[in-house]
């Protein structure tokens, strides 16, 4: 048998070696680092065993799925703990997050403060009693009747769900958890511990189930990561966009109106204009036209679409006049009935409809988050209907726009990914093979021809098309869904999607679905948590703020205030009979890019006292000067 690791290639005669063994005869270097492995590209315990050729490739937990790994590891620990804490509470699921991990525990009595001390100090036990972790696989009934000894009911929801003739668990000790893994070698291996929080959740995120008890964790190979760790967590805290959105007074959820629909403020609404204004005057001057479509349509056209069968779950539907209507969840049909309400000539393609369009999709009550996961948001959708020749020109100045608009609002970072089809699972895919490989090397080649760097994502192409995603990275690292390219081959050929050509032929058009921005409510969430809330003086809801200290001076405020609005600013005044000090703390801690303060001196002198929120006290200037300098900050986009 022969295993390559590291480009050096070793015959094995004995076909009973893990993979850790296996590297320790081939005296693989930090070893002691190695958390798991790939064998042929499949992520494995160090235990597994091979039985055939391979190439092995270490996991540490600087990998993605290292960390993975790790943290699920982790959950595995923080179950054993409340188990033999509380051996009457019911296991969930545990799963790795983004950072860290979480287990949802069903118990009638609630965790206290003091339930979590003794949680934590029992994984602690355990991670130092360095126990091994053991893989065994059951087959199903054998499966159902272990998880059913135990009482574990929600372990046999799972196993139901799943279609599978084997399952596997992991076993640590006398803790056992249904899981496919792959685990560390011990509980030992993970070396620092901490739990987070205490939730509520239902399962599978679904209101109508019973809420359970999530306690969140984290855990690292050292101290100093976790101490960095929770430096960052602070950070983020601070720019937490849901406090930010309530102290800015930009928006806010109610009961009343319904989970996941934002309401936005005075200034919050200033916002959104300033970002669609933006977006509008960008898109008419690179030849796209604006279109607007209602948000109600008969359910007819969701079943031609493909919608009604497929997103039916997502969908908000009611009756009126014994017809079937539905909220639409997606602006694309409407842009195609725009389209094929007359016939087109290849002379005018390409067409390019945009729409900053509503849609409504029902999400689970535990996946809504603030702005950043709503139930109605707002698209900056475009469609682009073009011939197999145009495609690669349009993808290019999608890809370019895009970047544009994310180094205008101040994202210079991001990652592109280009999610192609999986070519062993065609028959799941919308369009012929053909289609897709021509769509991908015009996605490939646009990319390449722009010097952009991208990473190709087998497998995670929509079933409609491949597509191009470009991820903003804010000021803390955070990364985000941003820009779409998207080639669509479902619904041009459900709708009949047809240009004449040159021969005067129907020729079925390509249509690249895109967006630049994504929905309007989380960009701006996003923005909120890249600025901390402090926007730059163009983006700013309020860019001046005025004080007087004196009623005296009300009226030369009054003239002031008056030149900044006729020179286009938006302005707020405070005339309130109240200590400046008082006043100025009030809009600092609203992160007013300029304060401007009137006093006696000043209205005598003709000059104003200029505080920035960036850099402090500039003293003061005459009201010229100060309007040049603001001025040029905005153009500038700063």
């Amino acid at each position: 048998m022969k295993i390559e690791i590291n480009d050096k290639t070793v015959d094995f005669v004995d076909r009973e070696k893990s993979v850790y063994q296996i590297m320790k005869d081939m005296e693989f270097k930090d070893l002691d680092k190695v958390l798991a492995a790939y064998f042929n590209d499949i992520p494995v315990d160090l235990s597994f065993i091979p039985e055939n050729d391979g190439i092995v490739k270490p996991i540490l937990f600087e990998d993605e799925i290292g960390k993975s790994i790790y943290w699920h590891t982790s959950s595995h620990i923080l179950a054993q703990a409340v188990k033999q804490l509380f051996p009457e509470t019911k296991l969930a699921i545990g799963p790795s997050i983004k950072e860290g991990f979480y287990y949802d525990f069903d118990r009638d009595t609630p965790f206290t403060e003091e339930d979590l001390k003794k949680i934590e100090k029992q994984c602690s036990k355990i991670i130092k009693d360095d126990l091994i972790i053991e893989r065994f696989v059951l087959e199903r009934k054998k499966a159902i009747e272990f998880v059913e000894s135990n009482n574990e009911f929600y372990k046999k929801e799972l196993i139901d769900d799943l279609e599978s003739d084997t399952f596997s668990f992991y076993k640590q000790n006398g803790f056992v958890d249904l899981c496919r893994g792959p685990h560390l070698r011990s509980t030992g291996k993970v070396k620092v511990f901490k739990i987070l929080s205490l939730a509520g959740a239902y399962w599978r995120g679904d209101e109508k189930n019973k809420m359970l008890q999530r306690i969140y964790g984290i855990s690292f190979p050292s101290k100093e990561e976790l101490d960095e760790y929770i430096v960052r967590q602070e950070e983020i805290k601070r720019r937490d966009h849901r406090i930010l959105g309530k102290n800015l007074d930009l928006f806010s959820f109610h009961e009343e109106s319904g989970a996941g629909l934002p309401l936005f403020h005075p200034k919050g609404a200033i916002l959104r204009r300033i970002i669609e204004n933006f977006w509008i005057n960008e898109h008419q001057s690179r030849g796209y036209e604006l279109i607007w479509t209602p948000h109600i349509y008969r359910s007819d056209l969701w079943k031609i679409s493909g919608h009604y069968d497929y997103f039916l779950e997502n969908m908000y539907r009611f009756e009126i006049e014994n017809q079937e209507y539905v909220i639409k969840p997606m602006n694309c049909p409407g842009h195609i009935l725009i389209y094929k309400s007359k016939i087109h000539s290849y002379r005018e393609l390409p067409i390019k409809f945009a729409e900053l369009g509503t849609v409504y999709r029902y999400e689970k009550s535990g996946a809504l988050h603030g702005l950043l996961r709503v139930r109605g948001f707002t698209q900056d959708d475009a469609h682009i209907f073009c011939t197999k020749e145009q495609a690669e020109t349009e993808v290019k100045k999608v890809v370019d726009l895009a970047l544009f608009m994310l180094k205008r609002f101040g994202f210079n970072d991001y990652k592109i990914e280009l999610s192609l089809h999986d070519p062993a699972s065609t028959k799941k895919y919308a369009g012929n093979e053909d289609k897709w490989l021509y769509a991908e090397e015009v996605l490939r080649k646009s990319l390449n021809d722009m010097n952009l760097p991208f990473k190709e994502a087998c497998g995670e192409a929509a079933f409609y098309g491949p597509k191009i995603d470009i991820k903003l990275i804010d000021a803390i690292g955070n990364s985000w869904q941003g820009p779409t390219t998207q080639f669509d081959f479902n619904l041009p050929e459900r709708f009949d999607v047809t240009f004449r050509n040159r021969e005067g032929n129907e020729e079925q058009v390509i249509m690249i679905h895109r967006t630049v921005l994504g929905a309007i409510e989380r960009f701006i969430g996003n923005l909120l948590e890249h600025y901390a809330g402090a926007f730059p003086v163009w983006l700013s809801p309020e860019q001046v703020r005025v004080l007087t200290i004196k009623d005296e001076v009300i009226d030369c405020a009054e003239e002031i205030i008056k030149e900044l609005k006729y020179n286009q600013l938006r302005v707020k005044s405070d005339f309130r009979n109240e200590k400046l000090g008082f006043k100025l703390r009030e809009a600092i801690t609203e992160k007013t890019p300029y304060i401007l303060v009137i006093g006696e001196k000043e209205a005598q002198n003709n000059v104003v006292s200029v505080r920035s929120y960036a850099e402090g006290d500039l003293g003061q200037m005459n009201l010229q000067d100060f309007l040049k300098k603001i001025s040029e900050q905005i153009k500038e986009g700063k």
